[in-house]
C-alpha cells in the first residue's frame, strides 16, 4: 500500500481523482461518456489548468488508474481486515485486550483514508501540488499503523521469552529504541524531500553543487520554514540524517557482535546492517539519476524494510516475563483449535 502510494506520487497521479466517494468511488468510469465526465471534472482544477492543459483523455487515464488503484487497495484492505475480525469476535476467539488492539487498527486505517483525502485537497485549491506537511503526515500515519500491526503480530508469534538474554544485552535494547526513532525521523525527512520535490535538485553526491553546505540554505523567514520548505535545506537535512543513521546502525551492529545472542537476534542484526547499506545505496542512486520512479519507489520500500528489521530487534530484545504481555492473545487463538481437537478425540 505504501509503495503504491509512492508510485502514485512519483507519477504525478495523486490529483487525478478530484472527488472522495468512499462507497461509489469503488466503481471506475465504465464507458466513454463516464470517462469524459470524469476528465471534465479534472479539467476544472489547477493541475490541469497550470500543468496539463494539453493532456488528452488517454493520458488522463494513465494517471487516473494509479490513484484509483491506491484508493481501491485501501478499501480492499479494510474489508479484508474487517470481515475476519468480526467473525473471530462473534466466535469468541479473541480476548478483550487483543480485540481492542485490532479494533484500534481498523480505526487507524479509516483515519488514514481521511488523512489521504485531506492531503489531496491541499492540491486542489490554487497550487497543483499537495502540501508537504500533509504528505508527510500521511506517510507518518502509514508508518505508525504498519508498526502497530507488526508489533502486535510479533507478540502473537513470540508470546514469551524462553531464554533470558545476558545482562549485557540490556544496553542493546535501549539503543535499539533510539535507532528505531532515528529511522522514523529520517523517513519523515524523506517525506519533506518528496513533498518539496527536493530530489530533483542537487543531483550530485557527496557534495551539493560542489559544496558541503549549498547556497541558499537559510534564506526563508521565519527561520523554521527553511527546515520544511527550503529545497536546499530539506535535501541537506535528509542527506545528513541518512549519513548519520548509516554509521549509527553499523556501529550498533559492530557492538552487538561482542555480545552472546540467540541466532534469531544475531541474524536480525546482520539483516539490519545489510538493510541500511541497501537503503543508502538506493538513496544515492535515486539522487544521482534524478529520481526515476522505479528506484524512488524501491528507496521508500527500503526505508520500510529497514524500519521493519529495527522493530523486530526491538521486540526480540525486550524482556517479557512468562505469561505477561500479549501471551494471552496467543492462547486465545490456539484455544479453539485445542478445543476442536479434544472434541474430535472424544467423538472417536
Amino acid at each position: 500500500m505504501m509503495i503504491l502510494g509512492a508510485v502514485t506520487r512519483l507519477t504525478g497521479s495523486g490529483l487525478s481523482m478530484v472527488q472522495w466517494e468512499p462507497l461509489m468511488g469503488v466503481i471506475p468510469p465504465l464507458n466513454k461518456a463516464e470517462w469524459e465526465e470524469t476528465f471534465q471534472l479534472y479539467q476544472q482544477y489547477p493541475e490541469y489548468k497550470l500543468k496539463n492543459l494539453h493532456m488528452s483523455l488517454d493520458e488522463f487515464k494513465s494517471i487516473f488508474w494509479f490513484e484509483y488503484s491506491h484508493r481501491l487497495l485501501g478499501r480492499f484492505i479494510g474489508i479484508l481486515f474487517l470481515i475476519p475480525f468480526l467473525w473471530f469476535l462473534v466466535k469468541g476467539w479473541l480476548d478483550r485486550p487483543l480485540a481492542f488492539k485490532l479494533a484500534g487498527m481498523f480505526v487507524l486505517g479509516g483515519l488514514q483514508g481521511l488523512m489521504g483525502w485531506y492531503m489531496v485537497k491541499s492540491g486542489l485549491v490554487d497550487n497543483p501540488r499537495v502540501s508537504q506537511y500533509r504528505l508527510t503526515a500521511h506517510l507518518a500515519l502509514a508508518v505508525v499503523i504498519y508498526a502497530y500491526i507488526f508489533w502486535v503480530a510479533m507478540g502473537l508469534l513470540f508470546p514469551k521469552a524462553k531464554n533470558p538474554l545476558p545482562a549485557a544485552a540490556e544496553v542493546l535494547q535501549r539503543t535499539s529504541l533510539l535507532v528505531t526513532g532515528f529511522i522514523f525521523i529520517t523517513l519523515l525527512s524523506g517525506g519533506f524531500v518528496a513533498g518539496t520535490r527536493a530530489g530533483f535538485t542537487f543531483n550530485t553526491f557527496p557534495l551539493m553543487a560542489g559544496r558541503f553546505y549549498p547556497e541558499g540554505m537559510y534564506v526563508l523567514d521565519p527561520f523554521w520554514k527553511n527546515w520544511f520548505e527550503n529545497i536546499a535545506t530539506v535535501q541537506f537535512n535528509h542527506r545528513l540524517l541518512a549519513t548519520l543513521l548509516f554509521f549509527a546502525v553499523l556501529l550498533f551492529w559492530w557492538r552487538a557482535r561482542k555480545i552472546p545472542l540467540p541466532f534469531s537476534i544475531r541474524a536480525g542484526f546482520h539483516l539490519l546492517a545489510a538493510a541500511v547499506v541497501l537503503q543508502v545505496s538506493l538513496g544515492i542512486s535515486t539522487l544521482l539519476l534524478a529520481v526515476p520512479v522505479s528506484l524512488a519507489a524501491a528507496h521508500q520500500a527500503g526505508g520500510v524494510l529497514l524500519f521493519t528489521v529495527s522493530l523486530y530487534l526491538n521486540n526480540r530484545l525486550a524482556r517479557r516475563p512468562e505469561g505477561a504481555g500479549i501471551a494471552s492473545h496467543h492462547a486465545s487463538f490456539t484455544r479453539p483449535a485445542a478445543q476442536a481437537a479434544a472434541g474430535t478425540k472424544g467423538s472417536e
